[in-house]
């Protein structure tokens, strides 16, 4: 049996398998990027902390080691968003997601170019805006998920998505195995984006000490800082995480919080300090117990995708 299946988002992308790999900040490079898109999702490079130039040398890096597509994540407050842009343009990458700023600045700039744009958003309301702008697909973000995130969870949020857009739609948040595949896509979406489960693979840089932490994690084990400060995260409960919470409790200022953050998630993922460092993480890290490779990872979800899928065409009527 082919584990394929086509969508709107296998089409417009050119990929195999309507699977994305959420962009994450020291985790998403070349290696990984690559391994996601080698084995027939596509993979994006987590790019908000590139300079243009870095982001064209990491690019390049991707097309070393696939000739197949692949996405860039950005963050259109970058201070040299214009530079970024224009390098994502000259290097005629396929596709853009991002979550902030001015959506409609970006896809003016991007579609010209060839550039598709596929905004995250935690709303109906900014999906609604997303399509307005222009956006060719849209990634919606449940509050399940790891990282930075809204206030509305997956299960609602996806099917009044659906209802108020015709873009073609990507399900994030919450999705970890094949069954939450099937879920999404009952719900309406045409692909998946994961994040979380990706960290956790062969081909992720992530420091062993913090695949550990999140293979170690249950359901309960995380919860979102950074509420006062306006940009709210879900991570794993730990001693940096206990901390920044204690910070709001007491009223510290968005500043000092801010400082405190900063650099946080690289000393969890690249230096392997999982009790300091921030280990952004969605709540499905309770599903997750090994570490494959991306291909196996793949397939695995598109078997239990199909069988899911199976198992509901027995109910009896």
């Amino acid at each position: 049996m082919s584990l394929k299946i086509n969508t709107r988002v296998t089409e417009i992308l050119g990929i195999e398998y309507p699977i994305l790999q959420g962009a994450m900040a020291w985790v998403s490079f070349a290696p990984l990027v690559a391994a996601v898109s080698n084995a027939g999702g596509l993979g994006i490079i987590g790019g908000t902390i590139f300079t243009p130039d870095a982001m064209r040398q990491e690019i390049r890096k991707v097309r070393e080691l696939c000739d197949k597509p692949f996405g860039v994540n950005i963050i259109s407050l970058h201070p040299l968003i214009d530079q970024i842009l224009k390098v994502l343009i000259e290097e005629k990458v396929l596709v853009a997601t991002y979550g902030t700023g001015n959506p409609r600045k970006i896809i003016e700039i991007l579609k010209p170019g060839g550039v598709m744009s596929f905004p995250v958003v935690p709303s109906v309301a900014a999906a609604l805006k997303a399509e307005a702008d222009g956006a060719d697909g849209v990634i919606v973000s449940g509050c399940e998920g790891g990282g930075h995130v809204g206030q509305i969870s997956s299960l609602p949020l996806i099917p009044q998505a659906r209802d108020a857009v015709k873009l073609p739609l990507v399900a994030a948040g919450g999705v970890a195995d094949g069954r939450g595949m099937a879920a999404a896509f009952a719900l309406g979406a045409e692909g998946i984006q994961m994040g979380t489960r990706f960290i956790v693979t062969r081909e992720s840089p992530a420091h062993p000490n913090t695949k550990q932490k999140i293979i170690a994690a249950k359901i309960e084990d995380t919860l979102v800082t950074g509420n006062i400060t306006g940009l709210p995260v879900r991570v794993i409960r730990n001693q940096m995480a206990e901390e920044f919470l204690n910070m709001e409790k007491t009223k510290k200022s968005k500043m000092e919080m801010a400082l405190f953050g900063s650099g946080k998630m690289q000393l969890a993922f690249v230096k392997g300090d999982a009790e300091q460092g921030s280990v952004m993480s969605g709540q499905v890290a309770g599903l997750i117990a090994d570490e494959p490779t991306c291909g196996e990872l793949i397939q695995r979800i598109m078997r239990e995708f199909h069988e899911t899928i199976a198992q509901l065409g027995k109910i009896p009527n």
